[in-house]
C-alpha cells in the first residue's frame, strides 16, 4: 500500500485461522535482514510510546491484539520530510519501516503485545532522534506515557536524521584522492583515522558502504614480508567483510590484476586465481574474503596511475632527470587512470548495478611497459627511443631481480560496459595526466 512517506510500506498478512485461533508468517524478507526481534508488551488500552527515529529499519507488526500505528519523516534531505501516517494494524497488518521515520504506536486494546524486527543492535553510542507524540492525532486518550516520551520536541525543533554515509579508507592513496570530488559527502578515512587491519568499535549504523582503497601495495617487498602483506590484503578485508554482513552494507574492494598468472591474453570476471607472487596471493585470498559479503563490488584493476607514486610517475621524472631507463617489454597490459577507476566504482553504486566481480581499467590498446614508457617520453615532447626495452630476465640483470609478475594483465571491460559505463581511452588519459603534472 502506498503511503505519503517515501519508503514507508504496508503488507497485508495471509492469516490462517481455525476453533484454535489463528496462525500467519509474520516475515518472509521482505525489505530488510533481521538481527534483532523485540516484543512490547502494552497491559493498558490507551498505552503510548513515540516517537522515535532509531538509525535502523524496522518491520512492524502484533502478536496480539491491535494498536494504532504512526510515523513521521525525520530524513534529513528526504522529499517527504515532516509527513506523517498513522493506520490500525492488527493481526494481518505488517509495515516496513525506513531508517530515519519516527515511529510511534497506540494500544487499542488491554494485553497488546507489538512486535518489531530490526537490522541493528541497539548501541549506546548510536545516533537516535525524536519527535513528540503530540505530532500525532491518537485514537484514544494518551495514557502510559512515559516521561522520556512527554519530554521530545516538537518536530519543527527536533534534530534530523542525517543520511547514511560511505566510508572511504586508504583516503590519501590515488584512488582515495580521485573519489574526494565525486563524493563530497563520504568519509574518508586515512590509515591513522581507521585503520582496516584493527576496525575497532565504529557506529556503523552510520554508513551503507565501504569502499575500501586500502592495501599493501609493495609487490617487491611482500616476498620478505609476507605476513604484513597478508594482514592488509587478505585478513583485513575479511573483518571488513564479516562488518559489511552484520550491518547490511554495501562493501566495495579494490583488487588486482596480480591475482593471474598472465597466462592468457585478457582476463575475464570468472577466471580462476592463479597468483604468481606473495602479493599476488593476498589480494587474490583479500578478493575472495570481499565476495563472502553479500552486497559487494569486487573491483579488479590494473596500472594505476593518479595523484601519488605510479609508473607514470616514475618515467616522468626520470626524463626529467635526462635518464635512458632500462623498461620491460615482455609485461602487457592496460593501464588505469584512477579518475576512471573512480567514476566507475561511483557509477555501480549510484546505479545500484548488480553486485559482484567488475573489471575497470581504461579503455583502449595494450600495451608493453616499454611502450608505456615511450608514450610519457613523447606526452613530454621527449625522444621515446631513449627509452630502452629489455625483457624481464635482462632487466633482473641489469637492474635488480623483481617478484614475478603476469606477462599478460589486460582485463575485459565488457561486463562494465554492460553495466553502462564507459571508460576514458588510456592514451586520452596519460595526456591529460601529463599536462595537469607539467601544469
Amino acid at each position: 500500500m502506498n503511503t505519503p512517506i517515501e519508503g514507508l510500506e504496508v503488507h497485508t498478512l495471509a492469516v490462517h485461522a481455525d476453533n484454535r485461533g489463528w496462525f500467519k508468517e509474520n516475515w518472509a524478507g521482505q525489505g530488510l535482514r533481521p538481527v534483532q526481534n523485540n516484543v512490547s508488551f502494552n497491559a493498558r488500552r490507551g498505552a503510548t510510546r513515540g516517537m522515535h527515529a532509531e538509525p535502523w529499519d524496522k518491520w512492524v507488526s502484533v502478536a496480539a491484539g491491535r494498536v494504532y500505528g504512526a510515523w513521521v519523516d525525520m530524513r534529513e534531505g528526504s522529499e517527504t520530510y515532516g509527513a506523517k501516517y498513522g493506520i490500525e494494524i492488527g493481526e494481518d497488518t505488517a509495515v516496513f519501516v525506513p531508517r530515519g521515520v519516527a515511529n510511534g504506536f497506540q494500544a487499542l486494546e488491554d494485553a497488546t503485545a507489538y512486535i518489531y524486527l530490526v537490522n541493528e543492535r541497539y548501541s549506546p553510542g548510536a545516533r537516535y532522534a525524536y519527535c513528540s507524540y503530540r505530532e500525532i492525532d491518537w485514537p484514544l486518550e494518551v495514557a502510559e506515557l512515559s516521561d522520556a516520551d512527554k519530554k521530545h520536541p516538537a518536530l519543527v525543533d527536533a534534530t534530523p536524521v542525517p543520511p547514511r554515509r560511505i566510508l572511504v579508507t586508504g583516503a590519501n592513496g590515488q584512488l582515495g584522492r580521485a573519489l574526494r570530488p565525486l563524493l563530497p559527502d563520504a568519509e574518508f578515512c586515512t590509515r591513522e583515522e581507521f585503520d582496516i587491519t584493527s576496525p575497532g568499535e565504529r557506529d556503523w549504523s552510520r554508513y551503507w558502504a565501504i569502499i575500501n582503497c586500502a592495501a599493501y601495495n609493495d609487490v617487491n617487498g611482500a616476498e620478505a614480508d609476507r605476513a604484513g602483506a597478508w594482514a592488509v590484503n587478505a585478513s583485513a578485508v575479511a573483518k571488513l567483510a564479516r562488518i559489511a554482513e552484520e550491518h547490511d552494507l554495501t562493501l566495495v574492494h579494490v583488487s588486482s590484476d596480480y591475482i593471474f598468472d598472465g597466462s592468457v591474453d585478457v582476463h575475464t570476471e570468472e577466471e580462476t586465481y592463479s597468483p604468481l607472487s606473495a602479493y599476488g596471493a593476498s589480494k587474490a585470498a583479500g578478493d575472495a574474503a570481499a565476495q563472502t559479503a553479500s552486497r559487494h563490488y569486487v573491483i579488479r584493476t590494473s596500472w594505476v596511475f593518479g595523484e601519488g607514486r605510479n609508473f607514470m610517475e616514475t618515467m616522468a621524472r626520470l626524463h626529467g632527470r635526462g635518464l635512458k631507463p632500462a623498461v620491460v617489454m615482455d609485461q602487457r597490459g592496460r593501464p588505469t587512470a584512477a579518475t576512471d577507476l573512480a567514476k566507475g566504482i561511483a557509477h555501480l553504486l549510484t546505479t545500484r548495478a548488480a553486485y559482484g566481480v567488475y573489471n575497470i581499467t581504461s579503455d583502449g590498446d595494450t600495451a608493453g611497459r616499454d611502450e608505456i614508457a615511450m608514450a610519457v617520453f613523447a606526452g613530454l615532447s621527449g625522444n621515446p627511443a631513449d627509452v630502452r626495452p629489455v625483457t624481464t630476465a635482462q632487466y633482473a640483470e641489469l637492474v635488480s631481480p623483481e617478484a614475478p609478475r603476469p606477462p599478460e594483465s589486460t582485463l575485459s571491460l565488457d561486463k562494465i560496459k554492460a553495466a553502462g559505463f564507459q571508460p576514458s581511452h588510456w592514451r586520452t588519459a596519460l595526456a591529460l595526466y601529463l599536462a595537469v603534472r607539467e601544469g
